[in-house]
Order: C-alpha cells, then structure tokens, then sequence
C-alpha cells in the first residue's frame, strides 16, 4: 500500500513542479508505478504474501469463534 501512495504523491508532486520534483524525469515515475504494478499482480501472488494474510485474518476470525461459544456455555457437573 505504501507504494501506492508513494506513486501518487510523486505523481502529484511531478505534476504542480513542487521542489526537487522539477527536474526529474516522468520515466521514474513511470518506473516505479510499473513495479508496483508487477509487484501486486505477480510478485507478491508468487511469494504468497497475499494467502498470507488472508490466512490469518480467518485464524483469527475462528479463534474468537470459538472462544465466544466456550464462555456462553455453561460449565457441567
């Protein structure tokens, strides 16, 4: 994500010729969106970054799960 916003504020930066901006080329610019792009579609799928996380979000979904059925139910003698 931050290399999404990282592009955008170059971009934008690029754009109204704010500071050391004015003399560099759109092709960094241009550069960096293409590996963000690269690394998003095919890098981070190869590597499993992306199951990664999703893979944690539902442990932790199934772990609060199960802790709110155990604390509802009552203890048997």
């Amino acid at each position: 994500m931050w290399l999404i916003i990282a592009v955008a504020l170059l971009t934008l930066l690029k754009y109204l010729d704010v500071g050391p901006l004015v003399d560099l080329s759109w092709w960094w610019i241009v550069g960096l969106a293409v590996f963000a792009f690269l690394w998003f579609e095919f890098f981070e799928r190869m590597l499993g970054l992306d199951k990664r996380k999703d893979h944690a979000h539902y442990e932790k979904m199934k772990q609060d799960r199960v802790k709110r059925s155990f604390d509802k139910s009552k203890p048997r003698r």
